[in-house]
């Protein structure tokens, strides 16, 4: 099918946000978008999860750390099976098997409740992000290549800004309807165990999980047959051709700006996680408020990150990504040492701040990391999304620093490792160069 002349997409481009938004594909680009805010929503109940996983399985801060381990261990393991099932029919195929592993996930917290068994809530965990690894690995290069490639770093940034938004739901709706602000002292719990009473109260606790989950798991479902009825462009990678030429892994070494994306895609979900895993903690220890105050603050710094992205979107209209991100790095290095060395107030503050400045970085580097790769960016983008074993890697890690110190603030030195490796490949690592340069 013969496509619109260069001077009507120059036209169109200039009528539609200067080629940020797709011409003729502004459902797909919708559909598409709206899923950022869905993924949000788990990804950030993670971090409520934690916390309530504590109090209802009677669980060490490593133990519960486990939740992201199961969680992110998904996304590794799947990335690579969405990428090959979407070279074969496309990106749509992998919202769908998506949505509908997601969904599956959700509604598998019912019977893990009714068990009472915290290996299950692990297992349900792993299927969520299954689906989740689907959606990512297909919505990041689908609206990055959905319109011009000049604007592509502006157009996932403003895709992404809405998934802080679904990442502040996620925290909002785990504080009021999953936290039930009861915390029992050693001699309450002493007491109760004496009545016979403790393991009714732990059962209570844990089937408050479940119904935030069922709900997100039926708006799945429905998302998945909306885009199943849909009409989708058939995106081809640049110089793709249509006769199977679909890149090849070894083809990916010799394009060190990728290479170094994955390393750094790696440290940066690893700082995430592990900031937002550990902040209610965090909060709790440096200045002693209780758990729904401490989830109040993490909807806050959410509520950061949202702002961020949307600003950063409009910033990179006058500043290269690389560039601004690695001045947001620079920022995250100075907020997260007085985080850590300064835990209190002042402490707090400075971590809560490290949300506005992350904000930017993974669709950053995920769309730095596809520039020129060509034939091999379905697969790229796959590896890029397994970089997201981060999460579950520094996170255990982290709540093992903070049992073997006694400090959650000592621990949140891992994140700050983070940001020095990404300020490093914003400034350095992300520059295309040899075959990248070559083909792009």
């Amino acid at each position: 099918m013969q496509g619109p002349t260069s001077v009507e997409q120059n036209a169109s481009s200039q009528a539609i946000g200067h080629g940020l938004f797709p011409t003729g594909q502004l459902l797909p680009f919708i559909l598409v978008t709206a899923l950022f805010f869905l993924w949000g929503i788990p990804n950030n109940l993670n971090d409520v999860l934690i916390r309530q996983f504590m109090k209802s399985f009677a669980i060490t801060r490593f133990q519960a750390g486990l939740v992201q381990s199961a969680f992110y261990m998904g996304y590794f393991l799947l990335a690579m099976p969405a990428a090959l099932l979407m070279r074969k029919v496309g990106y749509k195929a992998g919202f769908v098997v998506g949505l509908f592993l997601f969904g599956a996930g959700t509604f598998l917290f019912w019977p893990a409740a009714l068990v009472g068994r915290y290996e299950f809530f692990l297992f349900a965990l792993f299927v969520i992000a299954s689906g989740l690894s689907f959606l990512e690995t297909a919505s990041n290069p689908f609206i990055a290549q959905l319109g011009d490639p000049e604007s592509s770093e502006r157009r996932l940034n403003f895709s992404q800004a809405f998934n802080p938004l679904g990442a502040i739901t996620g925290a909002l709706v785990g504080t009021v309807f999953i936290f039930s602000g009861v915390e029992l002292s050693p001699q309450e719990i002493t007491t109760l165990k004496a009545r016979h009473a403790y393991e009714a109260y732990l059962q209570s606790e844990t089937l408050r999980v479940v119904e935030p989950y069922l709900v997100i798991g039926t708006i799945a479902i429905i998302w998945a047959i909306i885009i199943l009825r849909t009409k989708f462009p058939a995106i081809q990678s640049e110089h793709e051709s249509g006769d199977g030429d679909h890149g090849r892994f070894r083809d990916l070494l010799q394009y060190p700006h990728f290479l170094l994306a994955v390393v750094a895609q790696f440290f940066y979900v690893g700082a995430q996680v592990g900031t937002w895993s550990y902040f209610i903690q965090y909060v709790q220890d440096s200045v002693h408020q209780p758990e729904k105050v401490a989830g109040y603050f993490l909807t806050g710094t959410l509520a950061a990150f949202g702002i961020g992205r949307f600003a950063s979107a409009y910033f990179m209209r006058f500043v290269a990504p690389n560039r601004l991100m690695g001045a947001y790095s620079l920022a995250n290095i100075v907020l997260v040492s007085m985080g850590v060395l300064m835990p209190g107030w002042i402490g707090l503050w400075a971590v809560f701040l490290t949300s506005f400045f992350m904000s930017l970085m993974f669709p950053t580097i995920f769309a730095l990391g596809l520039k020129g790769l060509g034939p091999n960016t379905k697969i790229g983008g796959s590896l890029i999304v397994m970089a997201i074993v981060g999460g579950a890697a520094l996170t255990p890690l982290m709540g093992l620093i903070s049992v073997r110190t006694g400090s959650i603030a000592f621990a949140y030195s891992i994140p700050l490792l983070a940001y020095v490796i990404i300020a490093f490949y914003s400034f350095l690592g992300s520059r295309q160069r040899g075959l990248a340069r070559a083909v792009a």
